[in-house]
């Protein structure tokens, strides 16, 4: 038999007593009523007294049968209020359902339920009426005095008239707002004052009694119980919110990271592996969580499996281990693992966290640097801005260099083609890094010739002079290669010098792209090249003028360019002045 089955029961058995009393009541009346009228004489005088003191009886056990049913249902409601309580945490239904109980109970025209703010003044949270309705703040009007009283004090206090009350005769708030009965318990929580419920009644005097007040601190006891549990939800909400939150911040931060991220407990499994981990190792999620780490870190090198014991017996980090494994998917990558003790709080080894970066895409970068490197002077790359080189030229004054080899193409027809490229590279080698020591530029090798320039795209004030250092560099160079490569002896450039203005830029499309030197004073230089005997250097009269001061040449006079309308002076150079 469940609550509401004994409550009914309970109600019906009152019931029936009550109206059992009541028929006894009526009969026993009308008993009293006939022998005050007849009264018969046979009819002993101890009869007529004995009714009487039945009737009187009957009417105070109605009464109290009346009481007991009162106590009853307030028992009842108690009960029904601390089960609501227990089974809700949203305090204000709570509390509301609580203050409608109470008024309903104790015949209260208005309820409120007090709670100290942090200020230390009482606030109030709910204010409720008789027709189980929410107060207006301009229907607030209470009895501060003895609200201060219960707070201070910590004992309830129950009025049955504040205009005549002594304890409270004169005071503002009772004469102001005309209140008669009040009844106001503490809510107290460990010892400590944390609110007041205070009812009251406008209208009545001797309203309440010392029945309500008991029912009343007994609905204080469970409302402060109610207010402490749905304080303390509120609080783990609260922390809970904010850990979640903090939760999903450090997963999307740990998702962000570039680096690739895993862990994995002292079971060798892994426990968390973020988006970069899994794009590096070429793995799905489902791949790597759960699954043990020395079999996925020894796909990538057998010297991991090693390390990571290592690091979880030794308590020793692991840092700037290289690897090179091939990568189902991806192919060869270059990685880096960084592979360190997983601590908790009290500094006991739980797993290891291992940090993979991906060297592959700046391996690659480097690489191509150092290829750049060969073809441009480093001081030069150094000083580029790229967001400065924009698809086409600008116009600048440049010392133009070309440097053919002479007698290739009889030579190549005596050597197989594997070492005619590997003589090729060596001479071109030896070309372009007399070049770059200068810090010029090789703008191409066009077949067994180099082309480059100086002053672009860092203007150099020195350039003739670089240029022409740069030609009797490669005058030398030819003969060190010359005693390496013994059958190339035959071998020596020609070379030609102009300066002059041309276009330096990007040329090309978005797909290819050339940074070059296009211009007459270009076309001039391959010219006088052309013209060049092996092993001599040629330079214009334009070369010759700015800088003959310092060098040593001779007269060579002129030369018929092809594609120049007119003769060019040109001079041999064979030295420069100390």
């Amino acid at each position: 038999m469940n609550n509401m089955e004994i409550n009914n029961f309970e109600s019906k058995a009152y019931n029936a007593i009550d109206q059992q009393i009541g028929h006894l009541n009526q009969l026993v009346n009308s008993i009293q009523d006939f022998l005050q009228d007849r009264r018969p004489a046979v009819i002993p005088p101890q009869i007529y007294s004995g009714v009487l003191q039945l009737s009187k009886s009957l009417s105070v056990i109605h009464l109290e049968a009346s009481n007991l049913e009162d106590e009853r249902r307030s028992f009842h409601a108690l009960a029904q209020v601390g089960q609501f309580i227990n089974s809700s945490l949203e305090i204000d239904d709570v509390l509301q359902h609580v203050m409608d109980t109470i008024i309903k109970l104790t015949g209260a025209e208005r309820g409120f339920l007090m709670l100290r703010s942090d200020d230390g003044e009482q606030k109030i949270r709910i204010a409720r009426n008789w027709e189980q309705e929410s107060l207006e703040p301009h229907e607030f009007g209470v009895s501060n005095t003895v609200i201060h009283r219960v707070v201070e004090e910590g004992q309830p206090v129950l009025t049955t008239n504040a205009q005549e009350d002594p304890r409270f005769s004169g005071q503002n708030s009772i004469v102001m707002h005309n209140l008669r009965s009040i009844l106001c318990v503490p809510l107290i929580v460990k010892d400590e004052v944390t609110g007041v419920i205070y009812a009251d009644n406008r209208i009545r005097s001797g309203l309440f009694t010392q029945k309500e007040l008991f029912i009343l601190s007994a609905f204080a006891n469970q409302a402060a119980v109610a207010l402490e549990n749905a304080r303390l939800f509120e609080s783990v909400r609260i922390t809970l919110a904010e850990v979640t939150e903090l939760k999903n911040l450090m997963d999307n931060v740990f998702e962000s990271i570039a680096s690739g991220v895993l862990t994995a407990d002292v079971q060798d499994r892994i426990m968390l592996c973020n988006r970069s981990a899994r794009r590096i190792l070429g793995k799905s999620s489902t791949d790597l969580v759960g699954k043990e780490l020395t079999a996925v870190m020894t796909s990538l090198s057998e010297s991991l499996e090693i390390l990571l014991k290592q690091v979880i017996e030794m308590d020793e980090q692991v840092v700037g281990l290289e690897t090179n494994p091939d990568i189902p998917g991806r192919g060869k990558v270059d990685l880096l693992f960084n592979i360190s003790p997983l601590k908790d709080v009290e500094q006991s080894i739980q797993g290891v966290a291992i940090v993979v970066e991906d060297l592959t895409e700046k391996r690659q970068l480097e690489a191509q640097r150092r290829l750049f490197e060969k073809m441009v002077s480093p001081a030069v790359i150094n000083q580029l801005n790229p967001d400065q080189i924009r698809l086409g030229g600008q116009k600048a004054e440049i010392s133009i260099l070309f440097a053919d080899l002479r007698g290739f193409t009889k030579f190549s027809e005596t050597v197989p083609p594997e070492e005619l490229i590997s003589v090729l590279n060596t001479f071109l080698a030896a070309a372009a890094d007399a070049v770059l020591n200068e810090q010029g530029t090789v703008d191409k090798f066009i077949g067994d010739a180099v082309m480059a320039w100086f002053n672009a795209p860092i203007p150099q004030p020195d350039h003739l002079l670089r240029a022409v250092r740069s030609a009797l560099a490669i005058q030398q160079a030819v003969d060190e290669c010359r005693l390496i490569i013994p059958t190339g002896k035959d071998l020596s450039f020609g070379v030609g010098i102009h300066v002059g203005e041309a276009v330096l830029g990007l040329v090309g499309s978005e797909k290819r792209l050339e940074y070059t030197a296009i211009g007459d004073s270009v076309n001039t230089a391959k010219r006088i090249q052309e013209n060049s005997a092996p092993g001599q250097i040629l330079v214009s009269s334009d070369v010759y003028k700015q800088i003959a001061d310092q060098l040593i040449v001779k007269e060579h006079g002129e030369i018929n360019a092809k594609g120049k309308r007119d003769p060019l002076q040109v001079f041999e150079v064979i030295g420069i002045r100390e």
